[in-house]
């Protein structure tokens, strides 16, 4: 697995380079991306087109070529391979079939966007795309909307406005970040709450070029232990502690984690407890 840039052609290691001269094939997503790279460097390595809808045919043929002995590296065409595309089932089938696998790092958008968005880092989640139809999208995010961490999405130009739309909806004013055409000559990072940029989305045209929203953690309200404590004691009665924990931080907005500590302390002084029953 060979890292490309994800914009400016700058942006590749001199080992990616090394590698791409020598390999016996380049597997890629389309050869007139990749061909644009090569021709940069003056790299004439033969191509071979490997994408999600050709991949179950391809596959066998790659593996049998790195099972007699070629050397072949896969590349995204723009980033690091496997990150939301299909490569990682050619990987896992060169393993299952005992070949060497290795790694040539280099840029990826996530962590990009990540670096400029100005939200916390320390945590995150890559979410990926997600689902184009409206219900299965805010499905997604509500599956997502207690996660306690920074979520990183990809998303198209034409379904922007949509997505922001929903994402202000249902994961609430929560700060975020637009970045798109990172690397790029005209790279554009727009920041401030989800619902002021889903606004500005809607009212502009669909933007042009490669896109990651990156959403910062819910926001902690402002909820004494007191509250805490009597929401908690009323969740107590009516389920389990792990229920009674994930019900009041929905409720209140208080973390998980926080509520957590709250739940084991009032445990300590609620008589019929033990450390047996896990939250």
């Amino acid at each position: 697995m060979t890292a490309t840039p994800i914009g400016n052609l700058g942006d590749i290691t001199v080992r990616a380079l090394e590698t791409l001269e020598r390999v016996d094939v380049i597997a890629c997503e389309d050869t007139r991306v990749t061909r644009r790279l090569l021709d940069r460097y003056g790299i004439g390595a033969p191509t071979l087109t490997y994408h999600e809808h050709n991949a179950e045919r391809v596959r066998p043929r790659l593996v049998a070529r790195l099972t007699n002995g070629d050397s072949v590296a896969l590349v995204a065409d723009a980033g690091t391979p496997l990150i939301s595309d299909p490569g990682f089932k050619l990987v896992r089938a060169a393993i299952d079939a005992g070949v060497p696998v290795t790694t040539l790092p280099g840029p990826t958008a996530m962590a990009a966007a990540l670096a400029v968005g100005g939200l916390p880092t320390n945590r995150f989640m890559f979410a990926g795309f997600l689902p184009n139809r409206p219900a299965a999208r805010r499905r997604e995010l509500e599956g997502l909307r207690d996660v306690d961490t920074t979520l990183v999405f990809y998303e198209s130009p034409r379904r922007l406005a949509a997505a922001l739309a929903d994402m202000a909806d249902v994961l609430g004013p929560r700060e975020a970040a637009v970045a798109r055409e990172l690397t790029k000559r005209h790279e554009d990072v727009a920041r401030g709450p989800l619902g002021d940029l889903a606004r500005r989305a809607a009212e502009a045209p669909p933007p042009r070029g490669e896109i990651a929203v990156v959403v910062g953690p819910p926001a902690e309200r402002e909820v004494g232990d007191r509250a805490l404590d009597d929401a908690l004691r009323r969740a107590l009665a009516r389920s389990g502690p792990r229920d009674a924990v994930d019900r009041v931080a929905a409720d209140t907005g208080a973390s998980r984690r926080r509520v957590y500590r709250r739940a084991l302390e009032l445990r300590k002084r609620l008589p019929g407890t033990s450390d047996a029953d896990g939250a």
